[in-house]
């Protein structure tokens, strides 16, 4: 399906290569993609229908996912061709994630079609790729949403006593795991386990022992959950240090991901500020005719393009394989959309004037998208705090 992936799946390159040959032009196949993607949110997508399932106990909208899922494909883009995916890269990902957050869809496509797909193909265990590929499954890395990618996550759930009736490949697991994002509508749960070595465990929600509790989130949109294990039965991933490197590739390629959705979500709220300030009028002139406001989007734009260049620089990084450039490219990359999503949500409110700040109007959707986001798989400051030690650039005399 693309021409930058030698091999299909997230791991389509173990090398980095030079920083020269990025390409931040988006091909032929990347515009149809979005085209179809975008065309399905904004039939099924409307934002009166995103606002009105935030208030609602069902706040997925798990029909739109199959949709997106099954008929258009999305969920099997990481997935080879060979397992029932498209043998896409990070690339196609990424235009994907940018058109959710232009339309803040309830869907688990970070959560499912990133996170834990690329956690399962880094672990080598491809079972449940075919599922995920075709919409049957859904699945998601139990790994609180605020964590951050540089270092591992401390588990808060551990291997347990097997049961009686258990055999050699049956195990347990007991505990907590709360701050979950994309949980709620998972069929499947990857679980980190403290145990030695540590582990990496698949869990059906299906399974006796196994609970979820929705939490009242600032991004409705995107509900956290929190999971509880007793005696759950697991089958176990990988260990060790494949279980480490499977959860910080997936980590990586989620922050990666949440970037591009960050770009696509403050292009979005430039668009619409900008297409009402032509229209609202005051003293008989648009307000957007005037020079405060002409200066204040002016800058927005800059900083969107800017957020673009970062957001596709990472996915073509992401592209290309895991490495020392590929986390640079990450880290650049969510730092600067974690603070142009936001700042783009708050212009949008502010120049729409009093309807900004109402319930009935998208505004509050996007700057809540944009807050969780930012908080979200390593903050702002975060990653420009480690973007010293990845760029070897030297401390101060």
């Amino acid at each position: 399906m693309t021409e930058h992936a030698t091999t299909p799946g997230p791991a389509a390159s173990g090398k980095d290569r030079s920083p020269r040959s990025a390409d931040l032009l988006y091909t032929e196949t990347e515009t149809q993609l979005r085209g179809a993607v975008r065309a399905v949110l904004d039939d099924k997508a409307p934002w009166r229908d995103v606002l009105a399932r935030t208030e609602s106990a069902q706040t997925y909208d798990d029909k739109l996912w199959r949709t997106l899922a099954a008929d258009v494909g999305v969920a099997g883009l990481l997935i080879p061709e060979s397992l029932g995916g498209a043998g896409a890269s990070y690339r196609e990902v990424g235009v994907v994630a940018e058109e959710i957050g232009r339309a803040v869809a309830p869907v688990p496509f970070l959560g499912s079609a990133v996170l834990a797909t690329t956690a399962l193909w880094a672990s080598g265990d491809t079972t449940w790729l075919p599922e995920l590929a075709s919409g049957a499954l859904t699945a998601e890395l139990a790994i609180p949403f605020a964590a951050g990618t540089r270092t591992r996550p401390v588990p808060t759930v551990r291997l347990d006593a097997p049961e009686a009736g258990d055999g050699p490949g049956d195990y347990r697991l007991t505990g907590v795991i709360t701050g979950l994002a994309d949980a709620l509508p998972a069929d499947l749960l990857l679980v980190p386990a403290d145990s030695v070595p540590y582990g990496l465990y698949a869990v059906r929600v299906s399974s006796p022992g196994v609970g979820k509790r929705p939490l009242t989130s600032l991004d409705m949109t995107r509900q956290l959950c929190e999971v509880r294990l007793e005696q759950a039965p697991a089958r176990r991933v990988a260990s060790g240090k494949q279980a480490e490197d499977s959860v910080a590739a997936a980590l990586l390629a989620g922050a990666g991901m949440l970037a591009c959705e960050q770009f696509g979500l403050a292009e979005r709220c430039l668009e619409t500020t900008v297409a009402y300030v032509k229209e609202r009028r005051q003293f008989a002139r648009p307000v957007g005719s005037f020079q405060a406001i002409k200066h204040r989007l002016a800058d927005l734009w800059v900083a969107v393009t800017q957020c673009r260049a970062a957001a596709r620089y990472a996915a073509d990084w992401l592209a290309a394989g895991f490495g020392p450039e590929t986390t640079l490219a990450v880290a650049l990359a969510k730092a600067a959309c974690s603070d142009t999503a936001l700042k783009a949500a708050q212009e949008m409110i502010q120049l729409h004037g009093g309807i900004g700040f109402t319930w009935e109007h998208p505004a509050h959707l996007y700057l809540k998208r944009a807050k969780a986001d930012s908080l979200a798989l390593g903050t702002a400051d975060a990653h420009r705090a480690s973007l010293d030690v990845l760029a070897n650039l030297p401390g101060p005399e």
